[in-house]
């Protein structure tokens, strides 16, 4: 019997972030330097075969728009293929709440709830991490993208 997962994707950089939560708690990590295109697919295929899923999550922005729509596509379709149901949070809870890079000196921040482009001129070391336990509390079921708040290709 396949033992019963969650999956959490953050495709909103390089490398593609995918992890792994039984009973809320991170059991395996997959990095890829590919196209989120081309290795989502793949990646769910996989875990597919090795687990069984229960709940898909995943950062649905601010980033890449073009990255964002991907996953959010791929992600709505298996949901509805597979019967699993689509969670998404804002991409802060993935890196401490630090800038997101837009485009040349414009950063997306997150202050109180709102999300919004600020210059900045020297440019935050940020990258995104899988926390080691999932809050559940932090994730919604309106998983469509953030792309009311001006998301950069």
């Amino acid at each position: 019997m396949l033992r019963s997962v969650d999956l959490v994707f953050i495709t909103l950089s390089s490398p593609v972030l995918v992890g792994v939560y039984e009973e809320k708690k991170l059991i395996e990590t997959i990095e890829s330097y590919e196209k989120s295109s081309e290795i989502l697919p793949n990646i769910f295929d996989e875990l597919s075969k090795k687990y069984k899923i229960k709940k898909l999550f995943y950062a649905n922005g601010p980033g890449s728009f073009m990255a964002i729509k991907i996953a959010y596509i791929f992600l709505k379709s298996m949901s509805v293929l597979k019967n699993i149901p689509l969670l998404a949070t804002d991409a802060f809870y993935f890196n401490e709440n630090q800038p997101i890079k837009a485009i040349g000196k414009l950063f997306f921040v997150k202050i109180s709830s709102e999300i919004k482009t600020q210059k900045l001129e020297i440019a935050p070391e940020a990258s995104f991490i899988l926390p080691d336990v999932l809050d559940y509390s932090k994730f919604s079921t309106t998983a469509a993208p953030l792309y009311g708040i001006g998301a950069v290709g």
